[in-house]
C-alpha cells in the first residue's frame, strides 16, 4: 500500500498515507453493499443467492460501467478488515451459496486477511473473485488457496476499443495472462449435486452495441485456448447509464439481432459450456441499489 502496484496501472501511490490511486481508493476498505444477489449465473446465484460484497473503486473504470457510482469511488462506507470478515460470516448466516468479491483487486491484501479471520470462525463457503479481467499476475497469485471460483470479464480483443472505452491499451494481454492464471489455480469447472459451482473459472463477455466483431474474436480466443475447461457467459445486458457525445454507439442497447449474431457464432465455433441471457436484461433494474445494505454492523 505504500507504493501500490496491485493492479496493472502500477501508479505507485502511497495509499497507506491516505493518498488515492487510479482506483480512486486509499488504503481504507470501502463497501457499497453486502447482500444476497440473485442476478449472477444460475450456478452462482441459484435460489439461495450469492453473497455479493461490492467494493468501491476500480482499477479499470470503463466509461460505460453499470456500477459507475461505486467504480469511481464516490459511494461507500469504510470498514475494517475485522468487519469485512464479520460480513462474510453474516452472509453465510443469511444462507448465501458463496462469498462473491465484486471488483476487489485493489483490496486483495485486506481481503486475504478478512478471509483468514472468517475461516477461523467457520466460514466455509466457496469464494468467488468477480473481476474486470484487468488484473496483475502477482496479485492473482496471492489469492491462490483463498479463491475457489474465478468470474472474470473478457471485454476486448481489440486494443483500440480497450483504449477508447477503458483507457487500457494493454487490456488484451493483461486479461489473457490473468485468465490463464485463474484457470491454472481453479482447474476445470466442478459442480455440486445441487447445481452450484464449487471450483472453476467462468469468463463473462458483455457485448457492446455496434461491436459484435470484437465479441466474436473474444469467443474464438477463449474457445480455442480453453475448450470445455471453462464456461463462457455471453451477456446482452449492456445498459446505457449516461449520454455519450463521443461514443454515440454506446447510447443504445444491444439489439436482438446483434445478440443472435454472436450466439450463432458461438454455436458455429462449437462452444458447449456456457450461459446466455434471455428476456429483457438491459435494464437499470438489474443494477443493484448501492445503499450500504449489510455493510454497517447491526447493533441491539
Amino acid at each position: 500500500m505504500s507504493a501500490c502496484t496491485l493492479c496493472p496501472r502500477e501508479c505507485h501511490v502511497d495509499r497507506s498515507s491516505g493518498k488515492k490511486g487510479f482506483c480512486g481508493m486509499d488504503g481504507t476498505i470501502y463497501l457499497a453493499r453486502a447482500a444476497l444477489h440473485m442476478w449472477e449465473e444460475p450456478c452462482i446465484s441459484g435460489t439461495k443467492g450469492s453473497g455479493a460484497v461490492f467494493f468501491s473503486g476500480c482499477g479499470l473504470r470503463c466509461c460505460f460501467c453499470q456500477n459507475h457510482d461505486i467504480a469511481i469511488g464516490s459511494r461507500g462506507l469504510a470498514v475494517s478488515v475485522e468487519r469485512l470478515g464479520e460480513i462474510f460470516l453474516e452472509l453465510k448466516e443469511k444462507g448465501a451459496a458463496n462469498i462473491n468479491l465484486v471488483t476487489g483487486a485493489h483490496y486483495v491484501p485486506q481481503i486475504i486477511e478478512a478471509l483468514k479471520l472468517a475461516r477461523m470462525q467457520g466460514m466455509d463457503l466457496p469464494v468467488v473473485y468477480n473481476s474486470s479481467g484487468y488484473e496483475k499476475l502477482e496479485t492473482l497469485k496471492l489469492l491462490e488457496g483463498y479463491v475457489d471460483i474465478y468470474l472474470p470479464d473478457f471485454k476486448y480483443m481489440e486494443p483500440n476499443l480497450a483504449q477508447k472505452f477503458s483507457h487500457a491499451p494493454d487490456y488484451v494481454e493483461r486479461a489473457k495472462a490473468a485468465i490463464k492464471e485463474m484457470v491454472r489455480q481453479s482447474g476445470s469447472c466442478q459442480f455440486g449435486e445441487d447445481g452450484y459451482i464449487r471450483r472453476g473459472t467462468i469468463v463473462r463477455h458483455l457485448i457492446l452495441p455496434g461491436h459484435t466483431k470484437n465479441s466474436r474474436k473474444v469467443l474464438r480466443y477463449l474457445h480455442e485456448t480453453y475448450g470445455e475447461e471453462i464456461y463462457i457467459s455471453i451477456m446482452n445486458q449492456y445498459t446505457p447509464v449516461r449520454e455519450f457525445g463521443e461514443f454515440k454507439e454506446l447510447n443504445r442497447k444491444v439489439t436482438k439481432r446483434e445478440y443472435e449474431k454472436v450466439l450463432d457464432a458461438a454455436v458455429e465455433m462449437g462452444i458447449q459450456n456456457g450461459f446466455i441471457q434471455e428476456g429483457e436484461t438491459a435494464s437499470e433494474s438489474f443494477i443493484p441499489e448501492f445503499d450500504y445494505e449489510g455493510v454497517e454492523k447491526n447493533t441491539p
